[in-house]
């Protein structure tokens, strides 16, 4: 049985037998030792990032990142559910990562660990067993763009910059780089305002209207980031849960806001 990439926490529960299933779970140490969904391992998000300033939401190098599936027990048959506990932001950064190593075969549990709670399904505090895979990965730019791409495609008018970050970074009056603001031409929706909360914090059901209304559909070519591609991670994946073309710019705001060319709005 194929998985949708998004999936409800009841679809889920009736899968967790499967030998080919491997959930991962991205919520803070903690919470995963305070109860997880059973079988699903943990992966400290910083594990997804390179971690270096200006901009440590870049990529790791293909070396870190191979370490890092392999210690999971990632392998090419594995169907991947990501989830976290607190909306999507890290559970979609993880899912694009494994978009850009190849891996295809991947959802996301909608509403993360609020909603399995929120159902009442089992949870466990034992750790998951995992057995290292000896996966080989090759690194996929295509599902992301760099400052200097956004800068070639800026002026194209099917072309679309999602801003995920809060309405006082986008305007400059938070400042989090050398220069406040936003990319020029940049729509911004902040990734909050995709999330349910009183559906524990499922993609709300309207979105596709939501993000048409703002000026972000199918018929553009769309760039997502924030501060480091994080809350981007999710405005990500719930764009490429309505099949819009879009891919995130790794760099984000602590990039671009640190660029002496780059230009900026406010």
């Amino acid at each position: 049985m194929n998985l949708d990439l998004i999936i409800e926490a009841e679809q889920l529960a009736a899968q967790l037998e499967r030998e080919d299933l491997l959930i991962v779970d991205l919520s803070s140490p903690q919470n995963y030792l305070d109860g997880h969904i059973p079988g699903a391992v943990h992966l400290p998000f910083q594990a997804l990032m390179a971690g270096t300033p200006p901009a440590p939401g870049k990529l790791p190098s293909q070396e870190r990142l191979t370490e890092v599936f392999r210690a999971i027990g990632l392998r090419p048959e594995h169907h991947v559910v990501a989830c976290d506990d607190e909306g999507g932001g890290w559970a979609g950064r993880f899912l694009w990562t494994l978009e850009v190593i190849g891996h295809k075969n991947y959802s996301y549990l909608n509403g993360g660990m609020h909603a399995w709670r929120g159902a009442g399904l089992p949870l466990t505090s034992e750790p998951a067993e995992t057995a290292p895979s000896d996966l080989e990965i090759d690194i996929d730019t295509s599902p992301l763009m760099d400052a200097e791409q956004i800068q070639q495609h800026l002026h194209e008018p099917d072309f679309r910059v999602w801003d995920a970050r809060s309405p006082q970074e986008y305007s400059g009056e938070k400042v989090l780089a050398l220069k406040g603001g936003h990319i020029p031409g940049a729509i911004n929706c902040e990734w909050t305002q995709l999330m349910d909360p009183q559906r524990d914090l499922r993609i709300r059901s309207d979105a596709r209207e939501f993000l048409a209304r703002l000026g972000i559909d199918s018929s553009k070519k769309i760039v997502t980031h924030c501060q480091s591609h994080h809350r981007s991670g999710f405005t990500w994946l719930v764009g490429k849960s309505l099949g819009f073309d879009i891919r995130a710019y790794p760099g984000s705001w602590s990039e671009w806001g640190n660029l002496p060319d780059a230009p900026v709005e406010q």
